[in-house]
Formats: C-alpha cells, sequence, structure tokens
C-alpha cells in the first residue's frame, strides 16, 4: 500500500495556490520519494468578502484568513498549512507552532495609481485631496502622516479585482499592495512605471514605497509554514524550508506585535533585517493616536527580546 501523502492545507486565492505550490515544489525537490498534496479550504475571510477589515477587532474575528486551516491540522485533516506570514496571529492555537518560513520576498508596499499628479511633496503621484482605496489602518496612517490631505476608503477584493475597482472608479486616485503578492503573482513595473501582467487594465501606474515612507506590516514578504507541535515527522521536513535570516527577523517582528497587543489589522508597522552581523528594527505606531518611531538594534540570537525592547521604547 502506498504511504499516505502529507497534505498541504492552503486558501482557494491565486496567491495562497501560488505560495502553497511553491512550498509545495520545494518540499518535493528536497523530498523526491515522499508524497505531497495540496488541500484547498475555504477560510471566514474568504466568506466575508464584504466585511470591515478596518474593524477586525470588533466585527469579525481574529485568524480571519487562518482559523480554518488551522482547525484541518488540529484535526489531522491537513499536516502543515501554508499562509501569509501577515496573516498568522501572534498566538497561535494550543498544539500548533510555525515550523517554517522560507527566504522572504520584497517587503515593501506598492502605490497603484492612473494618473502622475506630479505634486509638491511626498508621494507626487497623487493629486492635492486624492481618494485612496485600502483596508489596512497601517497603510492610511503612514500615508497620512506623509499626506494629510488625502482621503481613503476601504477596498477589498484580490489584486485583479483591486485593479479593475481602481480602474472603472472615477474617483479613486490609487490603491496600496503588497510588492510581494505582485510579484508572486507575475507582475511587474516596467521602465517607464506602468504595471504589467495578467488583466491589468491599461493605464496603470505603480511605484514601490520605500520604507522610510511605508514601513510594512509585520511579516510582510514571508511565507508561514503552521504544523502541529507533536508532528516530529513534519517538523523534520519543513524545517529544510527554513532561511536563517527570515526566521530570525520575522521572529522579532512578531515578539513586537504581541508585545504591543495588536493584530494584523492594528496601525503598526515594523521591519527587522541582518546587517553586519546584528539585528536591526525599524517600527512605527500610531495606536496613541501620534506617530511614534523608533529605531533598535539587537543580538541574532535573541529576536524575541529585540521585539519587546522596540514595542517597550513605543509604549514609553
Amino acid at each position: 500500500m502506498p504511504e499516505k501523502p502529507i497534505i498541504i492545507a492552503t486558501r482557494g486565492s491565486a496567491l495562497a495556490l501560488t505560495q502553497a505550490n511553491l512550498i509545495f515544489n520545494a518540499c518535493r525537490k528536497i523530498f523526491p520519494r515522499l508524497a505531497f498534496e495540496v488541500k484547498i479550504i475555504k477560510t471566514t475571510g474568504d466568506k466575508l468578502q464584504t466585511a470591515s477589515l478596518a474593524k477586525a477587532g470588533d466585527s469579525i474575528p481574529k485568524g480571519l484568513f487562518t482559523k480554518e486551516l488551522e482547525i484541518a491540522l488540529i484535526k489531522q485533516k491537513a499536516d502543515l498549512a501554508v499562509h501569509s506570514l501577515k496573516d498568522l496571529p501572534t498566538e497561535l492555537p494550543a498544539g500548533l507552532k510555525l515550523g517554517a518560513t522560507p527566504k522572504r520576498e520584497d517587503v515593501r508596499d506598492v502605490l497603484i495609481y492612473k494618473v502622475d499628479a506630479e505634486f509638491s511633496g511626498g508621494v507626487p503621484q497623487i493629486r492635492e485631496g486624492g481618494l485612496i482605496g485600502t483596508s489596512s489602518t497601517r497603510r492610511e496612517a503612514q500615508m497620512r502622516a506623509v499626506r494629510p490631505d488625502l482621503r481613503f476608503d476601504e477596498i477589498r477584493g484580490n489584486v485583479p479585482t483591486r485593479l479593475e475597482k481602481l480602474a472603472e472608479n472615477d474617483e479613486l486616485d490609487g490603491t496600496i499592495l503588497a510588492a510581494a503578492g505582485l510579484n508572486r503573482l507575475n507582475f511587474t513595473i516596467s521602465g517607464d512605471g506602468f504595471l504589467e501582467g495578467d488583466a491589468v487594465p491599461d493605464g496603470i501606474r505603480a511605484i514601490a514605497l520605500n520604507t522610510d515612507i511605508m514601513l510594512p506590516c509585520v511579516g510582510q514578504g514571508a511565507i508561514g509554514v503552521e504544523i502541529r507541535e507533536d508532528d516530529g515527522r513534519v517538523e523534520k521536513i519543513v524545517d529544510r524550508l527554513n532561511h536563517f535570516n527570515t526566521i530570525t527577523c520575522v521572529t522579532a517582528e512578531r515578539s513586537f506585535l504581541k508585545s504591543m497587543g495588536g493584530g494584523c489589522q492594528s496601525p503598526v508597522g515594523a521591519y527587522a533585517l541582518v546587517e553586519n552581523g546584528k539585528l536591526q528594527m525599524r517600527a512605527v505606531s500610531f495606536l496613541s493616536g501620534s506617530i511614534q518611531r523608533t529605531d533598535q538594534v539587537g543580538e541574532l540570537r535573541e529576536p524575541m527580546v529585540l521585539g519587546e525592547l522596540v514595542a517597550d521604547q513605543l509604549r514609553a
């Protein structure tokens, strides 16, 4: 009798499937004699397409895009779950843990817009008083810090849906998407600043925002592989997927977010990176209603300590 395949749970969106297949292919390459299978599971976030993400703490539960995948793990209907790490809560259900994070993609956010307004000042691509579509309180808060004249409206949906909404809404000037998602879906920015890829409406422009303007959310650009704590076999498999610098950096960032008491929709941003043998992290918080920033350096072997230190600095 053939050995049962190792089940990889994922959401069914194009980006989620792309990420799950990255893990599937990596596992197959490292362990060619083992059988792996991708299993699509619909999550609460997929079902609540009209719910307000900006009110995630009140109207809709935590783990919006992860809960059902975690249930499959707990009930042993799946062996590992693949997430965008930014969607994975810092506090996981009993019996589950983050097993691996492969090498991180581009952490930056990308401004998607229609007309270059050549505005004088920060983010010159958007006209004075322009309207930006985003469901992220972090993105909105950081854009307001640079451009207090801008207006904001909530926008949801996958990448093609958001691009269509931008193209079809005459009042909407731009939206903001993660560079990692765009890259994984094979979208590119041409030399003259236009977004290229499947189903991109004509005339859509794009520019990556420097992290000095827009710090990413915790874990942005990283894939999280979640497993059962007591599954030593799968743990050994996914451990081969780990990228040391990435797991170190996202551990620091997740420690920061947990210490701040926030979730993936909190108006905070953090970015850790390894430089000269040290772990450096920048963070921003708008939780108090004002802008608070800090930049701290820690030891590679103590990423959680650095995360807690950065949180303490911003709460002071």
